[in-house]
């Protein structure tokens, strides 16, 4: 894939364009679902291909190429060339970051043994077991395994290589046509897959959500399992960006320096991660991923920067940047000194959410948002849970951070396909939360 890169480089070097970002990717996935507790299709995806920025004349664009031949490549910069020259220039636009850095390895981020794995349905296998052990009739989901290949180059002086690896499983478990439980695990090395626990835990939840009952509407202490809160920090991630700022989706415009969330909340970006599974040895313009505090104490440190965002606002870069945007690598939530136990005991009335989908913002500059809590979804009084149904989260996200009033003291790595942007988590219980019912 250098080889190409270095073809792509010359090419546009000769064509005039100015800076360049080459970035080639060679993926190997497995996916091997699975329903009514019996694997059903077993799928292999392996893809090559290159996503390009170009810049002219503080013109910028971007295209992805698939098919690598010399004469392709040649006639889709030419014809990038030709639509360039009618667009705008881009007048805040400040360059790539300039080459060559180091880098470090992150520790388990590559197993070899993941690459070797001949057979993933006894991992699936184990999950149904363990779901069905907690009374779970019915069991579906899916697994993956990714081995990842990253060949950048740039116009500036950057040739990096990073590879990795990962295996994941989400998991839905059923007892009747409105009791279901959801569970899952993300790893980058075998060893520490644990397949079970997401059984486990998808299975316990749909065992205690039979026979539920309308849920109240009004203000309550809801307790967010982990599953439930990375959904809302993976979008939240979005809103860090300067990118999102500028573009008018995010509630944190003009809030630097401001409190923004309960004083026992920190919220970082950490892209060189160990075990993270969005962790990678740098950005797209080749700069060394790090961790960086957005949220500190409860006060809004930074946007997460690209280079020429950095020098439009005179800051460094984060090291967050995209091709197009600047976007997060992991979010990590930092746990506080609450045991699952505790958090529960501080509910005398409350609701306990366990998963949530559908999220939608109805004002993404104010942060009115509103999703739909499914799977399990419990009634807390004194302890105690009861299971209730057709119930909506209608909040605003900056209540909803300056209402955290506590923290579990263990982190969950949360990563699926409602959680793009991986999520690192605990419980968090949150003060008067708007429910509203999901149907009339």
């Amino acid at each position: 894939m250098f080889d190409v890169n270095g073809l792509i480089l010359k090419k546009t070097k000769e064509l005039g364009f100015g800076d360049v970002v080459v970035l080639g990717y060679e993926s190997n996935r497995r996916q091997v679902r699975f329903a009514n507790n019996e694997i059903t299709v077993a799928k292999n995806w392996h893809e090559r291909k290159v996503e390009l920025f170009v810049e002219l004349e503080k013109r910028v664009a971007g295209t992805t190429i698939t098919e690598l031949s010399e004469e392709n490549i040649e006639r889709t910069l030419k014809t990038l060339l030709s639509n360039m020259k009618g667009m705008a220039p881009k007048e805040d636009y400040y360059g790539i970051a300039e080459g060559p850095f180091e880098y470090r390895d992150i520790p388990e981020t590559f197993d070899k043994a993941i690459v070797e794995l001949d057979e993933p349905n006894e991992y699936v296998e184990r999950a149904i077991n363990a779901a069905i052990e907690e009374g779970a009739k019915r069991v579906a989901g899916v697994l993956y395994t990714d081995h990842n290949k990253i060949y950048l180059t740039t116009s500036n002086g950057v040739e990096a290589f990073d590879e990795g690896t990962g295996i994941e499983i989400s998991v839905r478990a059923f007892i009747g046509d409105l009791e279901s439980g959801h569970g899952t695990n993300s790893v980058r090395v075998l060893k520490k897959f644990d397949p079970e626990s997401a059984g486990r835990k998808a299975g316990e939840i749909a065992r205690l959500a039979q026979n539920p009952e309308q849920g109240p509407e009004g203000k309550f202490d809801v307790i967010f399992d982990p599953l439930a809160f990375a959904n809302l920090l993976s979008y939240m991630s979005f809103m860090t960006s300067a990118y999102a700022a500028e573009a008018g989706f995010s509630f944190l415009v003009n809030k630097l320096g401001q409190k923004v969330a309960n004083e026992i909340v920190t919220i970082k970006d950490v892209g060189n991660m160990p075990n993270g599974y969005g962790s990678r040895k740098f950005d797209d313009e080749g700069v060394p991923t790090r961790e960086t505090t957005i949220i500190e104490d409860g006060t809004f440190k930074t946007f997460l920067l690209n280079t020429s965002m950095a020098r439009k606002y005179g800051a460094e870069t984060t090291a967050n940047a995209g091709l197009i945007m600047p976007h997060a690598w992991n979010i990590v939530l930092e746990p506080g000194d609450h045991s699952r136990e505790e958090l529960f005991g501080e509910v005398k009335r409350g609701i306990y959410i366990t998963n949530v989908w559908y999220t939608r913002f109805q004002n993404y500059v104010t942060g009115d948002f509103s999703t739909i809590p499914r799977d399990g979804i419990f009634l807390v009084e004194n302890g105690e849970l009861r299971p209730i149904r057709n119930i909506r989260v209608s909040d605003n996200f900056q209540h909803i951070l300056e209402s955290i009033a506590a923290l579990g003291k263990d982190l969950h790595h949360i990563h699926w396909w409602e959680v793009n942007t991986p999520v690192s988590t605990p419980y968090v219980l949150v003060k008067d939360v708007g429910i509203t019912r999901a149907t009339k």
